[in-house]
């Protein structure tokens, strides 16, 4: 692809770490003024439910998606490509971050998530974890990421493989939990996943195992669950479609909301 070829330019200007940012948005900023293309930011967690769209081009709003990564964990409610509505969130720990919390305390190191799915695949799920509820959608993980820490300090011999698939098990049942409850809330029974911690093998067959219950579920491919280009690109392409332009003076914002 040459520059010619390129419609519009589309980086991504928050949320995230700052420094990260300014350094892709000021980029593209040079490049949209360098070739007289349309600048377009794009909040990085529609991104992440763009990524969808790469892999299912048939997938259309409304649906549901469950938004999982290292920084974030929402369920939202996604009314049209560019329209959200935040239905639930994580009160404290994001989903990603407590993965790492416990795979760095009982010995596996970082990158955490990928290596307490892997050793839960050798373990049994016979440890009984504490669940904390909301009457809404919000989530908490510092109380489960807690007990799992708790538990190891006191038997460090216990097994860790039993450990991480108790800690797995009990943290799929908080995500359906409050997916059923937005299901019931808002009559949508399409969830689409996103975000990095999606590639977990154990949260994507618990989810898988719902269509059972006739709801329709998708998920990204796993290339396109940690973060990348073409997600944002995605996401771009339709804020662009929707008549979304910004100007030169467009800056990062770290805590930038959905």
């Amino acid at each position: 692809m040459t520059l010619e070829q390129i419609d519009v330019i589309t980086p991504t200007y928050g949320p995230g770490l700052v420094g990260a940012l300014l350094v892709g948005l000021s980029y593209a900023k040079a490049l949209s003024f360098a070739i007289n293309k349309p600048l377009v930011g794009v909040n990085h967690i529609q991104g992440h439910i763009a990524s969808n769209y790469i892999t299912y081009k048939e997938l259309e709003p409304p649906f549901l998606c469950l938004m999982m990564s290292g920084g974030n964990t929402q369920i939202v409610y996604v009314k049209d490509y560019t329209e959200f509505e935040v239905l639930g969130k994580t009160r404290d720990d994001a989903i990603g971050e407590a993965f790492d919390k416990v795979a760095r305390v009982v010995g596996l190191g970082y990158p955490g998530g990928p290596k307490v799915d892997k050793l839960a695949l050798e373990g049994n799920p016979t440890i009984t974890l504490p669940k904390t509820h909301f009457e809404n959608m919000d989530f908490s993980f510092s109380g489960i990421k807690t007990a799992v820490i708790n538990l190891y300090h006191k038997n460090p011999e216990m097994s860790k493989a039993d450990l991480c698939a108790s800690f797995e098990k009990t943290v799929i049942e908080i995500l359906i939990e409050n997916v059923n409850k937005a299901i019931e809330l808002t009559g949508v029974k399409t969830i689409v996943l996103a975000g990095g911690v999606s590639a977990n093998t154990h949260i994507r067959k618990g989810f898988m195992d719902l269509k059972q219950k006739g709801i329709e579920i998708y998920m990204p491919d796993l290339k396109l669950c940690t973060d990348n280009a073409g997600m944002i690109a995605s996401a771009g392409y339709y804020n662009y479609m929707q008549g979304k332009r910004d100007e030169l003076d467009l800056n990062a914002v770290p805590n930038l909301k959905l």
